[in-house]
């Protein structure tokens, strides 16, 4: 969301064990301190409350909401941050992988080209495979293994909150992430998943294209929800099957199509060009006058 002309916008991330007040506690918070609720969304998955909440302020004293936020925490056992919207600050980015190189490489390529203007502080890998390009770009490395969930994504929020990160990439990332973990980024998390979503979810998306016989291939850049591969879509791009296409030649298409298509999302994203409405994404035109359908394909 853009911050409102001399105004600062602040999102609120609330997860723990669902009871009762919160929403009333945290919207009472911040009309006490002066601040316009914005947004606000919450859902709660087996016993687990999230909520998201957008406010802006005329003035803003940062170390009393901080404080303020920290005894609300501490009075409701529950886990609540708070991200303050910088726009005069590059977007610091973290980009999750684990064996494919060529959205992480695209990616990469376009800032030091300087189509994207980001910092790119820490790739995080769910294995070791990557490290080496990571390396050579000067960036910080980190491998955390999955064999248990919940301890593997304590370990990369403490390293998201370290880089201070605003953008979360997931750059054929092949795990799930948990909706204790999403709800932490709404609309900050960006996924490419190779099929026009919603037909194909899950990893195998080619696989079934090609057995099903589809004649137009495609892939989705959106963002991630706590509900698999149905968050809200960003970019689409789509290629004709030919006759004489394989599996092997149908993945190597869409590779590509996967890297252009991601790259575009995350260049709208950092153009501040995204805008979500019910569940749906518009894309604001460069003087962000106008808004567009981001549901766009091409053969």
């Amino acid at each position: 969301m853009a911050a409102a002309k001399g105004k600062t916008i602040i999102e609120v991330t609330v997860v723990g064990k669902d009871r009762e007040g919160v929403v009333a506690d945290i919207t009472n918070f911040i009309f006490q301190n002066a601040g316009n609720i914005e947004k606000i969304s919450q859902n709660v998955v087996r016993g687990l409350f999230g909520m998201q909440l957008e406010a802006s302020f005329a003035k803003i004293d940062r170390s009393e909401l901080d404080k303020g936020l920290k005894q609300l925490e501490k009075k409701l056992s529950m886990e609540i941050k708070v991200h303050y919207q910088e726009p005069n600050r590059l977007a610091n980015v973290a980009i999750f992988v684990s064996k494919e190189p060529h959205c992480l490489e695209m990616i990469l390529q376009g800032k030091r080209k300087g189509i994207i203007r980001a910092n790119i502080p820490v790739v995080i890998g769910s294995d070791n495979t990557l490290k080496l390009i990571a390396d050579k770009a000067g960036i910080a490395f980190h491998s955390v293994e999955h064999s248990d969930q919940n301890q593997a994504e304590n370990e990369i929020l403490r390293l998201l909150e370290q880089y201070n990160i605003d953008l979360i990439v997931l750059a054929r990332y092949m795990r799930i992430l948990t909706p204790n973990f999403v709800w932490r980024y709404p609309n900050r998390i960006i996924n490419i998943h190779p099929s026009l979503l919603p037909a194909f979810p899950g990893a195998y998306a080619y696989v079934q294209a090609y057995e099903r016989g589809a004649k137009i291939v495609g892939c989705t850049a959106h963002f991630v929800t706590e509900d698999l591969d149905q968050g809200p879509i960003v970019c689409q791009e789509s290629f004709k099957v030919l006759k004489s296409d394989t599996l092997e030649s149908i993945k190597k298409k869409g590779q590509q199509l996967e890297a252009e298509t991601l790259f575009e999302a995350v260049k709208l994203y950092l153009e501040k060009r995204l805008e979500v409405y019910w569940g749906k994404v518009f894309i604001l035109d460069n003087k962000a006058t106008t808004a567009k359908s981001s549901t766009r394909q091409s053969s």
